[in-house]
């Protein structure tokens, strides 16, 4: 480091014109760009390495200016410090201290953005938005992120959490992942307020304490016989469609989802891609002689990609059409989705299949994770027995009061 100061003047830096660095002493340059850009260094050693530290241009930072900054560089060197990484902790930290500023709603969009292509489509970010929007948002969506506390969460949650149990849940879940997701960014710290568990759960009733657990209205299967008969003199894409989910027991959206690119009519099996199962795992659906008809019928007036097409073009049936065609039926107390109860309780009461056949049937994910770990096979050969059993029973009509059916479950 130069030992005197001051050999520049304010008219040599005016006139400083070849590129270059130009020393003014104590570690102060000027310098010069090979496109005559001027500007400031301070030039010192630290850990047995020489560090420019830029001071700003010329035009914007004078002489007398640019030496109190290398004077307070000095004093630091001479307080052990490092001028270059005070500067950068120091930065850093306002872009913290800025960061932190962003809003609960704010980091709400952005995680929703950040996971909304592992999500199975467009509608679950759409649900996540609404529910936050409707109870969090008013209460703290303008907020910094990292003034969310216990005080606001509860706040948004509790009005709501007797009334309207599962969407408080959701909505706690909901507000406590953007609460994690903000934490790991860093645009706060501290405790997750809505976190449940060793939390909350000291505060609020657990869930099943304050409200029951609301089932899908389903039809009694003694009755499917009946109303099968009746569906089945009903024509229409949407009749085939609900008759097609009922005898693959399958949810709505993996019926009126299907493609035909997922179907083997050689082998009769119906394939579903993982992405279109709640378990996220493919799915084996043997097809009987009823479903293989439903499927040559709608064969033959085949509109695209989709096997029950809707109104409009490229665009699968509405799920919507499923409960007008109930509620024409006289059965609007029930939902498609109902069914898939009506084949369990079936299955559990009137034949003697194992339980963990009807759970596959139906695509169950398997709770025990150890039971899950050695399972391998998908059980298809008893499950076709399955099917083939329950189009049977659909297709007789059934009433209440029947003797046991008696079915062979197979090796």
């Amino acid at each position: 480091m130069e030992r005197k100061g001051r050999r520049l003047s304010a008219l040599a830096v005016d006139r400083a014109t070849k590129p270059g660095m130009y020393c003014d002493g104590l570690g102060l340059y000027l310098r010069v760009g090979p496109n005559g850009a001027k500007s400031w260094v301070f030039r010192y050693r630290a850990d047995g390495k020489l560090r420019d530290m830029g001071l700003g241009p010329t035009h914007t930072r004078s002489l007398a200016e640019a030496r109190a900054k290398a004077e307070e560089a000095r004093k630091l060197r001479l307080d052990g410090g490092d001028p270059l990484k005070d500067r950068e902790a120091a930065r850093g930290a306002l872009a913290l201290e800025k960061a932190r500023g962003m809003t609960f709603a704010q980091c709400a969009d952005a995680y929703i953005e950040a996971h909304a292509p592992g999500w199975k489509n467009a509608k679950h970010g759409d649900q996540w938005r609404n529910t936050l929007a409707t109870y969090a948002f008013p209460v703290f969506g303008e907020l910094p992120v990292q003034a969310v506390d216990l005080p606001l969460v509860l706040k948004a949650i509790e009005p709501i959490w007797a009334t309207k149990t599962e969407t408080a849940s959701r909505l706690r879940g909901r507000i406590e992942s953007v609460l994690d997701w903000a934490t790991v960014r860093g645009y706060r710290q501290g405790e997750n307020p809505a976190r449940w568990k060793g939390h909350l759960d000291s505060l609020l009733p657990a869930r099943a304490k304050v409200a029951k657990v609301e089932h899908h209205p389903a039809l009694p299967y003694d009755r499917m016989g009946v109303f099968m008969a009746d569906l089945r003199r009903r024509d229409g894409t949407a009749a085939r469609a609900l008759e097609f989910a009922i005898l693959t027991a399958t949810r709505t959206s993996e019926t009126i989802g299907a493609t035909w690119n997922e179907i083997d009519l050689t082998n009769a099996i119906w394939t579903i891609p993982p992405e279109r199962i709640k378990a996220r795992k493919e799915h084996r659906v043997p097809l009987t002689a009823p479903v293989l008809a439903i499927l040559n019928t709608m064969a033959a007036m085949r509109q695209g990609d989709f096997v029950f097409a809707g109104g409009k073009a490229g665009k699968p049936l509405s799920n919507m059409a499923l409960l007008a065609l109930l509620e024409r039926m006289g059965h609007g107390d029930i939902t498609a989705h109902g069914f898939r109860s009506s084949f369990r309780d079936w299955a559990s009461e009137r034949t003697a299949f194992p339980r963990d056949v009807a759970e596959m049937a139906l695509a169950h994910a398997i709770g025990d994770k150890v039971e899950a770990a050695y399972r391998r096979g998908d059980l298809f050969a008893k499950r076709r027995q399955l099917m083939n059993a329950w189009a049977d029973y659909c297709g007789r009509a059934v009433v209440a009061g029947d003797n046991v059916v008696a079915l062979r479950t197979g090796a």
